[in-house]
C-alpha cells in the first residue's frame, strides 16, 4: 500500500508528487494515458502570469501570486528554461476602465512593478503593437516557460526521489476501505493507497463521483494556436494580451522561451476532450490577434495544434479535502492560471497531507535535476568536450532543432522514459523545428525500436492506437 496516490500526471499532479516526496511518503503517480503530460499541460500558453487578472481573495489569486514568486527557484532546480520577459494588456477604445480595474485588482493582489501606459507609450515598448490601442496595462513580472518541460521534469524529480509512475492506468473504480482507499484500473490492476490526490484535469468530476463526490461540475473549452518559426520570434519582445473576458484571457501574441512566435487561443466550449484544430479557429486567431499587433508575419507558420482547459463551476480552483470522503483530496477545476500556480499548489497540498498523516520532512529529498535538452546552447568548446566523452553527441538526429542522438538516447534513459515519438519530442525538441518531423522521424522511429526491441508496427505517435505503421505485411 502506498501513503498517498496521484491521480493525474499533468503539471498539478506532478508538482503534487514532487512536494509529497519531499516528506517521508510512499507516492505512486497514476496517469490514464501512455505517457505523462498528456492533456492540457503539454498544449498551452506557456505564460507565467503575473496575477493581476485572477479576482482578489480568490484561490487562482493566492496560488498565482505565490507560484510566480517561487518561479526562478523551481524552474532553476528542474533544469527548466524560464524567462521573465513581462506582459501587455491592451485596450482599445471603450476598454479603459477594464484596464483599470487590472491595475487596481493587480495592486490588491500584490504584484509588483505594475504601470498603466498610454498607446503610445505601450508601443515604445512593442513597435508592432495595433495602432488602435490607446492604453495597455504593463506587468514586468509576467514570463514564459516551456509548460511540458516543467512537467516532465517535476513528474521526473519525484521519481528520483522514490515516486513510482503507473502510465496507462485510468482510475475506472474505487473502494473505500477503512485503510483508505483501492483504485482500480479499466485493465483489472489494483493500486492501494492511504489517501489520494485527485489532479485529473477534465477527468477530475468523474473520478471525485467515484469517491461518492457530486461537490462541483468540470467543463472543457478548447484553445487553438498557431505557432510561428523561430525567424519570427523576435517579432514580439512581450507577452500581448487583449483584455479577458469571462471565457478567457484571450488571443496573446507571445514568444516562447525556445525562440518561437505562438498566437492563440481560441476559446471553444466542448462537450469531450476534443484536439482537433477547425479551420474557422485560424481565420479567429488571425482577426483578434491583428487588433493588438499588426502585420504577424503568419506566412511563416510551422504547425498549429489544440489543447483542451478544464474549468469549474465554482469558478475558482478547488484545493480541498473532500467533504464526503476523507481520503481524497480534490485538486480541481486547475485552469489559468493553473500552469504558474502548480508550484504553489504543490506545496500546499503536501504540507496538508503529510500533517493529515504524521509525515516527517525527508531530508534525503534532492529537488535538483539535469536539464533535458541543453546541447545546442553548449559553446563549440564545450560540445567537442561532450563529444569526447561520448561520440553519440557528435550525431545530429533533428537538424532544425540541433538534437543528438546523445540527447535522445540519454531521454530515453531518464525518468519518466518517453515511449512514443512525441514523448521523444516533448523531452528534446526532435522534430518541432521548421520541417516537423519531416527529416528527423525516420531516425527517431529506429532509434525507439532499438532502444526498446519495437516492431515497426509497434511503435506510436502518441501511444493508444496513434500506430505510425498500419496495414499489410512489413
Amino acid at each position: 500500500m502506498y501513503d498517498v496516490a496521484v491521480i493525474g500526471g499533468g503539471i498539478v499532479g506532478a508538482f503534487c508528487a514532487r512536494e509529497l516526496v519531499g516528506y517521508k511518503l510512499s507516492v505512486v503517480v497514476l496517469e490514464a494515458a501512455d505517457d505523462v503530460c498528456a492533456g492540457a499541460s503539454r498544449a498551452n500558453s506557456g505564460i507565467v502570469h503575473a496575477g493581476f487578472d485572477a479576482e482578489y481573495g480568490t484561490l487562482k489569486a493566492k496560488f498565482n501570486i505565490e507560484g510566480s514568486n517561487i518561479m526562478e527557484r523551481v524552474s532553476d532546480e528542474l533544469g527548466v528554461k524560464f524567462k521573465r520577459i513581462g506582459a501587455l494588456v491592451t485596450a482599445q477604445s471603450g476598454q479603459e476602465e477594464r484596464i483599470r480595474h487590472l491595475y487596481e485588482n493587480g495592486l490588491k493582489n500584490g504584484v509588483k512593478g505594475l504601470q498603466m501606459l498610454d498607446g503610445d507609450a505601450a508601443r515604445e515598448l512593442e513597435h508592432n503593437l495595433s495602432r488602435n490601442v490607446v492604453s495597455a496595462l504593463y506587468a514586468p513580472s509576467a514570463g514564459i516557460i516551456c509548460p511540458y518541460g516543467m512537467t516532465i521534469a517535476a513528474i521526473g524529480n519525484a521519481m528520483d526521489n522514490g515516486a513510482a509512475l503507473k502510465c496507462g492506468f485510468k482510475v475506472s473504480s474505487v473502494d473505500r476501505t477503512e485503510s483508505g482507499c483501492a483504485l482500480h484500473s479499466e485493465s483489472g490492476e489494483t493500486i492501494c493507497a492511504r489517501m489520494a490526490v485527485n489532479c485529473a484535469g477534465y477527468g477530475a468530476q468523474r473520478v471525485a463521483e467515484l469517491f461518492g463526490d457530486r461537490s462541483f461540475k468540470i467543463g472543457a473549452r478548447k484553445g487553438e494556436y498557431i505557432l510561428l518559426d523561430k525567424s519570427a520570434g523576435a517579432f514580439v519582445s512581450h507577452t500581448i494580451f487583449s483584455v479577458p473576458t469571462k471565457a478567457g484571457k484571450g488571443v496573446l501574441v507571445t514568444p516562447t522561451v525556445d525562440g518561437n512566435l505562438l498566437v492563440g487561443p481560441t476559446s471553444v466550449e466542448e462537450a469531450e476532450h476534443d484536439v482537433a484544430v477547425r479551420r474557422c479557429g485560424f481565420e479567429e486567431i488571425r482577426s483578434k490577434s491583428a487588433r493588438t499587433v499588426e502585420n504577424i508575419p503568419f506566412g511563416q507558420t510551422i504547425t498549429s495544434f489544440a489543447g483542451v482547459r478544464a474549468y469549474c463551476d465554482r469558478h475558482d480552483f478547488i484545493v480541498e479535502q473532500s467533504a464526503v470522503a476523507k481520503e481524497l483530496y480534490n485538486v480541481a477545476g486547475i485552469e489559468s492560471p493553473g500552469l504558474t500556480s502548480a508550484p504553489a499548489i504543490g506545496r500546499y497540498v503536501a504540507e496538508r497531507i503529510a500533517e493529515a498523516l504524521g509525515a516527517e520532512q525527508n531530508l534525503r529529498f534532492d529537488p535538483h535535476r539535469k536539464s533535458m535538452s541543453w546541447f545546442a546552447e553548449l559553446d563549440r568548446d564545450g560540445k567537442n568536450e561532450v563529444i569526447k566523452r561520448d561520440p553519440a553527441y557528435g550525431a545530429i538526429v533533428c537538424r532544425c532543432e540541433n538534437v543528438t542522438l546523445g540527447e535522445i538516447l540519454e531521454a530515453l534513459r531518464t525518468e519518466p522514459r518517453p515511449h512514443t515519438l512525441d514523448g521523444i519530442k516533448l523531452r528534446t525538441r526532435a522534430g518541432m523545428g521548421r520541417c516537423q518531423g519531416g527529416f528527423c522521424q525516420p531516425s527517431v522511429f529506429n532509434i525507439l525500436m532499438k532502444e526498446y526491441g519495437y516492431k515497426a508496427e509497434e511503435v506510436t505517435k502518441n501511444g493508444g492506437k496513434s500506430y505510425i505503421i498500419t496495414g499489410g505485411e512489413l
